[in-house]
């Protein structure tokens, strides 16, 4: 059975330094943060006026506080910033002026090895929280596209995935993924899987129709097959199959009817919606009716380890995050 215990304990093992930007502004952070360092996860560096942080808890101890307006690291950071940018023209000036805003200097800690990744999103929008990541930290050499996938853990009554573990994606962020962005999504995915779950990934690309059941010239239907064709040449021992329902991409009996020849359908353990309209109402399904507990969202595709938080997180929701982002880290 998967354990959300066991990525907590796997996390303290790796004394990672994670960064929380929204310290001065979120009293959930805070507390989350009490736990992280009482538990020892991760250390932590907290961005904002020191007075104000301290002046909303006395169990910090442990924790570095930068504040990004009076920082020594200023000037290299300026300096880096703009031969990161060179090519979009960015100033001194201008990028003195950004690296103001907590989320920037955040990614320059995180890309000039001062800390291994950063956390959130609890009190700003997920465009905010990216952003800045998206323009220093930038994505993997081989990944165009940064995703996002979602862990859902099932209880010993549903008999599902592997270790009662399915990881879901793209569910929050990209609107319509085209071939291409849908191979980048299951690449992604595949190594989130692999990274938080210790599973063999066996993916289904879904979409409502299965092998050809709902009309071989849907665009739709089209560019999850010409993914699967993409992810196969760049993964020969990748298990992928598709197109396929979700009972048939989770249900034995179901498979056997609709694709008897398939080594993945029926025992799925990775779910790759066609679209964010699929993805995003799919997991709420699960968890709401399915009663599933949904782990995440998990940014992927970054270099280096950037998670959003929802903005209607919970503290342990961010201690679990916290956890994540340290392994991601490896």
């Amino acid at each position: 059975m998967f354990k959300i215990t066991e990525l907590i304990n796997c996390a303290k093992k790796l004394n990672k330094t994670i960064v929380f930007p929204e310290a001065e502004i979120s009293e959930r952070v805070i507390k989350a943060v009490e736990i992280v360092l009482k538990k020892k996860i991760a250390n932590v560096i907290l961005l904002g006026d020191e007075e104000v942080i301290l002046s909303k808890s006395k169990c910090l101890k442990g924790a570095i506080i930068i504040n990004p307006k009076t920082s020594e690291l200023i000037s290299e950071f300026i300096e880096k910033l703009v031969e990161i940018r060179s090519n979009k023209g960015l100033t001194t000036e201008q990028a003195r002026e950004l690296l103001k805003n907590n989320f920037y200097f955040a990614s320059m800690l995180v890309e000039l090895g001062y800390a291994d990744g950063y956390l959130g999103g609890s009190e700003t929008s997920t465009a905010n929280t990216l952003r800045p990541a998206l323009q220093i930290i930038k994505t993997k050499n081989d990944i165009k596209l940064v995703s996002s996938c979602l862990i859902m853990v099932g209880t010993k009554k549903h008999n599902f995935g592997e270790n009662n573990v399915i990881v879901t994606s793209d569910c929050a962020l990209n609107i319509s993924p085209n071939a291409d962005e849908l191979k980048d999504i299951v690449l992604s995915t595949v190594q989130s899987a692999k990274t938080f779950c210790s599973i063999t990934p066996r993916v289904a690309m879904l979409s409502f129709s299965s092998f050809g059941s709902g009309g071989d010239n849907d665009e739709s239907v089209l560019k999850v097959r010409k993914a699967i064709e993409l992810v196969r040449a760049k993964d020969k021992t990748l298990l992928i199959d598709g197109e396929m329902q979700l009972d048939c991409a989770l249900v034995p009996e179901v498979a056997k009817i609709k694709s008897k020849n398939s080594n993945v359908a029926g025992r799925a353990n990775i779910l790759i919606f066609p679209d964010l309209n699929s993805g995003n109402i799919g997991y709420k399904l699960m968890e709401r009716f399915g009663h599933l507990q949904a782990v995440g969202v998990i940014m992927q595709g970054f270099k280096k380890p950037v998670n959003d938080l929802s903005r209607g997180c919970k503290v342990s929701d961010i201690v679990v995050m916290t956890a994540i982002t340290c392994l991601q880290a490896q």
